[in-house]
């Protein structure tokens, strides 16, 4: 793992979702095995075919997981949020890691070592219903984006996809469904596999058709059924 400097080191409180799922002495027995680390944006955790050390619990902050080609290329699978896991599966194989992952804004995550993960499994067997729904959620996430990426047959599909997907998460209201939205058009192109230009002229499209609006970082779908129709949903 590459060298960070970390701004805090306490046990997590208990937030995150996946600590919700677990019966409550299995979970206070994680937090009392895990760390809370503060990281500031851009931090690489690991890096695909690496050796699995750790495993992160997002507790606040974003984190971006994807794989590369040797040319540089890149494809964004998902972008973790509150409560999800980290690392889980290569934790779990001793595999090397599947993928890279780095932090997209400042982020709060608790730090297992993989050594003391597998030692709390053996204490806690039961854990692995709620890791095994997990694992379940993180692979139906990566084939959606994959169909998404592999069936979709223009970019404006793809993204009105991409959109529709992120705004599950998001806040609706009388002017419709609104969610965080600041990633680069680089980064919205690393997730469709599109040119950061073609990013760029998509979104202005959406934005004529008035199918999406811009308020600073919060995008707002004002009608996503005409979102759905145009990404023949």
């Amino acid at each position: 793992m590459s060298d960070i400097q970390c701004s805090c080191k306490e046990q997590p409180r208990h937030t995150a979702e996946v600590f919700d799922r677990l019966p409550s002495n299995v979970a206070n027995a994680l937090i009392s095995t895990a760390h809370s680390l503060s990281y500031p944006s851009n931090v690489l955790l690991f890096s695909e075919r690496e050796p699995a050390q750790n495993v992160f619990i997002v507790l606040e902050g974003e984190v971006k997981l994807s794989i590369n080609s040797r040319d540089g290329r890149r494809l964004i699978l998902h972008i973790a949020r509150k409560g999800e896991i980290v690392g889980l599966a290569s934790a779990l194989s001793g595999k090397a890691c599947e993928m890279t992952a780095e932090t997209l804004y400042p982020a709060k995550l608790a730090v297992l070592s993989r050594r003391d993960f597998l030692a709390f499994l053996l204490r806690h067997p039961e854990a692995y219903q709620t890791l095994g729904e997990e694992l379940s959620h993180q692979f139906t996430k990566a084939c959606e984006q994959l169909r998404n990426l592999g069936l979709s047959s223009t970019a404006p599909e793809k993204l009105a996809r991409l959109l529709l997907d992120w705004s599950e998460n998001g806040q609706t209201n009388e002017a419709g469904t609104r969610f965080h939205f600041s990633l680069t058009h680089q980064e919205i192109g690393e997730f469709i596999g599109a040119t950061r230009e073609t990013v760029t002229r998509t979104l202005s499209e959406f934005k004529s058709r008035q199918l999406i609006f811009f308020h600073g970082a919060t995008l707002t779908i004002p009608n996503k059924i005409a979102l759905q129709s145009y990404a023949r949903s």
